[in-house]
């Protein structure tokens, strides 16, 4: 696993271009004896094992991510990625590797007996987890026909979790990971020379203003025991010193987990849009979305997977009811699909500089470095929740 989740580092692909990386996951899958099946949304990989009389029992589905994302890295490790500005910065890697050696694991199992019973088994290895909006690799997959060709009634999804301890896994029941959502506004103003103020409708004004205005979002307008959150990543506005811009543009992100906090959040931008660029003689548009939908656990499959983590890892290991988390994740419309749940493992210490350890490292960061001693944690982790399952089916 560990040759396998460098290989994959030192290739990073980003976004739906997975051309290297979802040959190298097909091979591996088919030298298992697995059947393969390559191409599906794109350069999605899904492998099948079925067990005892076809169409009966679970039919289980566990999804791994393998893109990265455009960024150079600096971690100096001599498994760097050779791509300039690709880098497995999230741990796509680890997901990946860790999801072949399950498959490596439970197809052994099968063949032992350990595990038994009718059912069937979809390995899901997912593009474009990190593009956002509504073409991400979970929706061309699913597109694809992923649950009419390759039948699923529940499915799975487990990401690393850089800040906490090595090998642990965490849980939470209902909301988990944030829906996100990408706000674009465009200010029209009317351009003039910078010494002839009153002929121009200043968009650059406007959208200081807006910005300052769009900060109360979360403060004013979203209940004080809800999560929402609205970020402004982009501002842009003007060509050179001396003129007053016709145009502006800002570019955002909104998220929450519950639907209606959303509702009102995206309500009250386009107000204070309009308020705001009328204020300075402007007129503006607002765009939002689409995005990623909130991933919330189904009850009955998280409990599952809290039972199969804790008879693997021990009660001391496994926290049951872990924080939200604020980030957004494709996982979600799998779980529009069929019942399911996600979790997170542990990653450690994670952080490298020039070949130097620099402890835990958020993902995300160009010196974040997926632990390669995990690996059979998470590995170990899939095959007991499929014996589970199971047997249960059983």
């Amino acid at each position: 696993m560990t040759e396998w989740r460098q290989f994959l580092h030192a290739h990073a692909e980003v976004g739906h271009d997975l051309f290297e990386t979802s040959a190298y996951v097909a091979d591996r899958l088919e030298e298992m004896g697995l059947a393969v099946t390559r191409n599906v949304g794109g350069t999605g990989v899904v492998a099948r094992i079925e067990l005892g009389e076809p169409g009966k029992g679970r039919q289980l589905g566990l999804r791994a991510d393998m893109d990265a994302l455009p960024m150079q890295e600096h971690t100096g490790l001599p498994h760097a990625s050779q791509n300039p500005g690709a880098m497995h910065a999230c741990g796509h890697d680890g997901h990946t590797a860790m999801l072949l050696g399950a498959a490596d694991l439970i197809q052994r199992r099968i063949r032992s007996g350990q595990i038994t019973g009718d059912g069937a088994i979809t390995f899901i290895f997912q593009p474009a987890e990190e593009v956002g909006g509504d073409d991400s690799g979970a929706q061309r997959m699913i597109r694809d026909g992923l649950f009419d060709r390759f039948p699923m009634d529940e499915v799975y999804g487990l990401h690393n979790a850089p800040l906490d301890e090595e090998g642990t896994m965490q849980f939470r029941h209902g909301p988990l990971l944030c829906s996100s959502e990408r706000v674009e506004i465009t200010i029209y103003g009317k351009q003039s020379h910078g010494a002839t103020l009153h002929l121009a409708k200043d968009a650059t004004l406007a959208m200081a203003s807006m910005i300052m205005s769009l900060n109360t979002l979360i403060t004013q307008d979203t209940p004080p025991l809800e999560t929402g959150i609205f970020n402004i990543g982009e501002a842009h506005s003007g060509t050179t010193y001396n003129v007053i811009s016709a145009e502006a543009k800002i570019y955002g992100c909104l998220r929450a987990y519950r639907p209606e906090v959303i509702e009102t959040l995206r309500q009250r931008i386009k107000e204070i849009v309009e308020f705001s660029a009328k204020t300075y003689g402007c007129t503006a548009e607002v765009q939002i979305g689409p995005g990623y939908p909130a991933v919330i656990n189904d009850d009955r499959a998280l409990d599952h997977s809290i039972a199969s983590a804790i008879r693997l890892l021990g009660e001391d290991r496994v926290e049951v009811e872990a924080s939200q988390i604020t980030a957004g994740e494709d996982f979600a419309f799998y779980l529009q699909h069929a019942p399911g749940a996600f979790a997170t493992i542990g990653n450690g210490d994670n952080g490298w500089k020039n070949g130097e350890h620099i402890g835990p490292c958020a993902v995300h960061s160009p010196y974040f470095d997926f632990n390669d001693a995990i690996l059979p944690t998470g590995a170990s982790y899939w095959a007991a929740l499929v014996e589970d399952r199971l047997k249960a089916d059983a």
